[in-house]
């Protein structure tokens, strides 16, 4: 695929990610939102459209004012692509064992590892961040069941 061609490409891309951001939040409202102590189901979709959606637009804007980059990707980052895939399977598949807490602590430190994230006390502390606002998003004030793993 020549430049122009990969250019449409993404710029169709795109703009189908900011129409479809519009349709989650357009259902969402739908559902209702309640509010953050006792959240309605429309309170995450109605979040992940907009973020999809904010998400969508800024690309198309630095699109805009960025030129064609090359066409292939590089060995380096493939294998980081491949790494991360990697990761994010293991996540999923360790996740009953060890549980949502300890998966995804371990997980987090892996991803900012292949990201090559210097130090270990860095990737420590994102993985305790990521991990206690994660719990404290789903298991404390969404009151989601998740799974325990080795923890019970």
């Amino acid at each position: 695929m020549n430049r122009e061609g990969r250019n449409s490409a993404e710029l169709i891309f795109n703009i189908a990610w900011i129409i479809f951001g519009g349709m989650i939040i357009g259902m969402s409202l739908e559902l209702g939102f309640g509010t953050l102590k006792n959240p309605g189901t429309g309170l995450v979709p109605m979040t992940a459209g907009f973020v999809i959606f904010v998400s969508a637009a800024l690309l198309l804007f630095f699109r805009v004012k960025k030129k064609a980059s090359r066409m292939f990707f590089t060995r380096h980052e493939i294998t980081i692509y491949f790494l991360m895939l990697l990761v994010f399977s293991g996540w999923i598949a360790t996740m009953p064992v060890l549980g949502y807490i300890l998966g995804t602590f371990f997980s987090t430190y892996c991803f900012s590892k292949v990201m090559r994230l210097s130090g270990w006390l860095k990737p420590f502390l994102l993985s305790l961040g990521t991990t206690l606002f994660c719990y404290l998003l789903f298991d404390v004030w969404l009151y989601m069941d998740l799974p325990r793993g080795i923890l019970g």
